[in-house]
Parts: structure tokens; C-alpha cells; sequence
């Protein structure tokens, strides 16, 4: 399984990014992906995730730094994550990674999560 993260860039505080993980490869239990985030020194952290089960429609969790402000959203059948930026600040600026093939766990556990994408870098400017 392959994750293929992409839309980092460089952005203004208050700007907006979206972010795109594509997967491909051999299927994988899609019961869930997620977003995580690592600044320079310190450790990867949950930003945010979203789950389904059968035919309901996705649920979402996030990080309460990101949350009212980062918005995940999926197009389940094409494999793709979307994670929609808005109201960015400096301390978002990180490498944001795409994650999935949950083991069962928390969301918020990195240990959860089988496969990973190589990320993308974000920088907020202030």
C-alpha cells in the first residue's frame, strides 16, 4: 500500500491550504485513515482522523489545536483524504503525514496505524 501526500506549500498566517492523500496499491482495511503532524524536535502528533462502518457516512475526529479549523473529509471509493486548512498559524507548520490500515486503537495513537505516507511539508509565516 502506497500513500501519496500532496498541497504543502507555503502560506501566510490566517491563509488557508488543503491537503490530499492518495492510495494505491493492494487493498487494505479502510476503516479508517488519518492525519498527523511532526515540528522540527519534537514528536509526531495526532491532527486529526475519519472512520466509517458499512454504509454509514464518515465520522471525524480531531485534535483539539486543530479543531473548528482543520476539516478531514474522504472520497471513500477513489482512496483519496482530504484535509481542509483554514485560519493557519505559525504553530501549524510541521510535516504532515496521511496514515491508514488501522490495527484497532486509538486514532490518536501512532502505533494504530500500519502504513504511512512520506508527508508534505507546511509552513505557516507570521
Amino acid at each position: 500500500v502506497q500513500l501519496q501526500a500532496s498541497g504543502g506549500g507555503l502560506v501566510q498566517a490566517g491563509g488557508s491550504l488543503k491537503l490530499s492523500c492518495t492510495a494505491s496499491g493492494r487493498s487494505f482495511s479502510r476503516n479508517a485513515m488519518a492525519w498527523f503532524r511532526q515540528a522540527p524536535g519534537k514528536e509526531r502528533e495526532f491532527v486529526g482522523a475519519i472512520s466509517w462502518s458499512g454504509w454509514s457516512g464518515g465520522y471525524t475526529y480531531y485534535a483539539d489545536s486543530v479543531k473548528g479549523r482543520f476539516t478531514i473529509s474522504s472520497d471513500y471509493a477513489k482512496s483519496v483524504l482530504n484535509l481542509q486548512m483554514n485560519s493557519l498559524k505559525p504553530d501549524d507548520t510541521a510535516v504532515y503525514y496521511c496514515a491508514a490500515g488501522s490495527r484497532g486503537g486509538g486514532y490518536n495513537d501512532r502505533s494504530t496505524w500500519h502504513y504511512w505516507g512520506q508527508g508534505t511539508q507546511v509552513t505557516v509565516s507570521s
